[in-house]
């Protein structure tokens, strides 16, 4: 299957990750300088197939380059970071030490 894009749906503050009928989401809600993801959710249907750790990287991947900082309120969220330390250095410093080891 090929790999589908993360887009930013600014109206509904979710970044979706579309596979067939199905969407994948994160909530997000935004400041000046910092975006805080705040709920991950998966359809039923799309569950177990890695599609929440591709929406969490395509997520990460759209922000990399926007200037906010990061504030991963949602756990699935925070534990695709503590996996993926490369992308520790976008995370709000109020926010990183539970991170850091």
């Amino acid at each position: 299957m090929p790999e589908q894009e993360v887009t930013d749906n600014t109206s509904l503050h979710r970044f979706e990750l579309k596979q067939g009928n199905e969407t994948a989401f994160i909530l997000y809600s935004k400041t000046a300088h910092s975006i805080r993801l705040i709920h991950t959710e998966v359809p039923p249907a799309l569950q177990g197939q890695g599609v929440a750790s591709r929406l969490v990287k395509g997520t990460l991947e759209l922000l990399r380059d926007s200037g906010l900082t990061i504030v991963p309120s949602c756990p699935f969220v925070a534990d695709y970071l503590k996996r993926h330390r490369e992308y520790l250095p976008m995370i709000d410093p109020d926010h990183r030490r539970e991170f850091e080891i």
